[in-house]
């Protein structure tokens, strides 16, 4: 008897996860040079590499000669920003690192229309882009300005504008300011 679809599907990040770390640490035991930072969502991997350029790409070499199936890719930073699972992650004129929503180039600000034959409640969730907005953007001004001209370009109303606006800025202001902000993800630990 096999197991039912629903748990061998949901089985199949664990596997890759276990795969992901297992070559990440195969990796980075063996590297001469090694990462600043690393950390990993998924497949996706955010590193911080402090030398050259040669020797990172000997580092990468290493990594995608790692098992055949597994083969990364590598995107640097240009002009100080680069993309990291739907952020726009840049460094400051101090040097520190920063983020905001990213957009790719091409974006022309189309979303669902609130006059489309789709479900109210999906209409209702392009505004959530909003407490998006608010999590991830140092300048949260500029990107609600941003949006809200979005919005209003889109078909929405200032009605609805408005309302979306007012439940993110409270859910906002009624929580305690964060001293200090992290970016969690899962390490293994011996």
């Amino acid at each position: 008897m096999g197991f039912p679809l629903s748990l061998s599907l949901s089985l199949s990040p664990v596997i890759a996860n276990f795969s992901m770390e297992d070559n990440e640490e195969r990796a980075l035991a063996q590297a001469a040079h090694k990462p600043l930072s690393w950390f990993r969502y998924v497949d996706d991997t955010f590193v911080i590499w402090p030398l050259e350029s040669e020797k990172l790409k000997r580092f990468f070499d290493r990594l995608n000669g790692l098992h055949r199936h597994t083969q990364f890719t590598v995107d640097i930073e240009i002009d100080g920003h680069l993309s990291f699972l739907g952020i726009d992650v840049y460094r400051k004129p101090d040097g520190s690192l920063d983020n905001q929503v990213f957009r790719n180039s091409t974006h022309t600000k189309p979303y669902l229309s609130p006059g489309s034959h789709h479900h109210s409640s999906y209409i209702q969730d392009v505004l959530t882009l909003l407490h998006g907005a608010r999590a991830l953007c140092d300048n949260l001004h500029e990107e609600l300005e941003f949006l809200k001209t979005t919005f209003w370009e889109n078909g929405y109303s200032i009605r609805q504008i408005r309302r979306a606006l007012i439940l993110a800025v409270r859910t906002y202001k009624s929580q305690e300011k964060p001293t200090s902000v992290a970016l969690l993800l899962y390490v293994r630990t011996t």
